[in-house]
């Protein structure tokens, strides 16, 4: 009673394909199968339109307007 046999999976097919029937399912698997090429779409795009990080400086190489800023007196 715990696992369902390779049976009982054919006798699951056979009432579905029964129920909503052969073309439906076609259109189902389309409609699905167009929302995944979307998402993954989506997803691609939005890995394309975030901006790429700069790499910090290596340290003690400053640029000159940080050094004037260093340089200058707080008044």
């Amino acid at each position: 009673m715990g696992s369902m046999s390779l049976t009982h999976w054919l006798v699951v097919l056979v009432i579905v394909v029964l129920l909503f029937g052969t073309k439906k399912l076609t259109n189902i698997g389309g409609d699905l199968a167009s929302a995944i090429k979307n998402f993954r779409k989506g997803l691609q795009d939005d890995e394309d339109k975030q901006p790429q990080l700069k790499a910090d400086p290596e340290p003690g190489a400053t640029g000159a307007s940080e050094q004037k800023r260093e340089n200058t007196p707080q008044g």
